[in-house]
């Protein structure tokens, strides 16, 4: 047998494991922990395995599953123990350790910023203004961990959890750490020539994901780390319209422009490469 992805949701799995059962495909689901594996009997039918699994995540609640369910589920026992889920689990089991921590970094320094005043909070992790603080380094990178309201800081980590937790799924942890670290460092500088060290945000790093996700994605059709096309056309149109102040917010444009350009040349550099590619789940 060989294993073919795992899943957070037991149900869902099952449904998958139904549909499959009608398209003469046997699947076996083993629990480990809150997590469950789907194996594969049958070696030889990886590949329609694997393209019937792309499209069962993009809609898994789709009747053709539900059908399937009815048709060749059985009322039988299942050996697998549905445990009481809660959201934290359920959130920690979509993500990394880098994805997470991140995440939770934010959330710690927002609040630090409201209880303690922005400009506290800037004066120890802020981009370095001058020489005396080029030396402290965290600078150069802990500007991403600053926002200034709770829609700033929401519509980040939203961003980031979603592009940086399947990047860290399916390429790894290093390759998430050297884009994040990349990208902050250059938008800071790119964004500091235009407006000076008061701006933060996660932002530089997240157009860097979405350059990174979309172009490894076009290169690599089939790979689970991808971007809709639709995803990326809205993106645009937000830096767009940040030019333009149509929002009448003050957005880090430059910042954003130099994320997705390093994000584009990064995931050029390892598609060129070959690196990475055809890494299984």
């Amino acid at each position: 047998m060989i294993r073919v992805t795992t899943m957070s949701n037991p149900r869902l799995a099952q449904a998958f494991i139904d549909y499959m059962k009608t398209q003469g495909i046997i699947l076996e689901m083993q629990p480990q922990g809150r997590i469950a594996e789907l194996w594969l009997h049958d070696e030889g039918e990886l590949a329609r395995v694997e393209a019937a699994l792309e499209i069962f995540l993009l809609d898994p609640l789709h009747p053709r599953y539900q059908a399937a369910s009815w048709h060749s589920g059985n009322t039988e026992r299942s050996q697998f123990r549905y445990q009481p889920t809660s959201w934290l689990p359920a959130l920690r089991s979509q993500a990394g350790p880098l994805t997470l921590g991140i995440t939770i970094s934010c959330v710690i320094v927002f609040i630090l910023m409201n209880f303690l005043g922005d400009d506290l909070v800037m004066y120890w992790l802020g981009f370095p203004a001058d020489t005396h603080q080029y030396i402290q380094v965290w600078r150069w990178v802990t500007h991403i961990l600053l926002h200034f309201s709770l829609l700033h800081l929401l519509f980040n980590i939203v961003w980031w959890w979603y592009l940086a937790s399947a990047m860290e799924k399916h390429r790894g942890m290093l390759p998430l750490l050297l884009l994040t670290l990349v990208s902050a460092v250059i938008s800071g500088v790119v964004q500091s020539h235009f407006s000076g060290v008061l701006f933060g945000g996660l932002s530089g790093v997240v157009y860097a994901l979405m350059g990174y996700v979309w172009w490894y994605g076009e290169k690599n059709p089939g790979s689970p780390l991808m971007m809709p096309r639709g995803v990326i056309v809205f993106a645009l149109l937000w830096l767009f319209a940040g030019y333009f102040d149509i929002f009448g917010i003050a957005i880090a444009n430059a910042a954003h422009v130099a994320g997705l350009a390093i994000g584009l040349l990064m995931a050029f550099w390892d598609t060129r490469h070959g690196i990475g590619t055809g890494r299984h789940r």
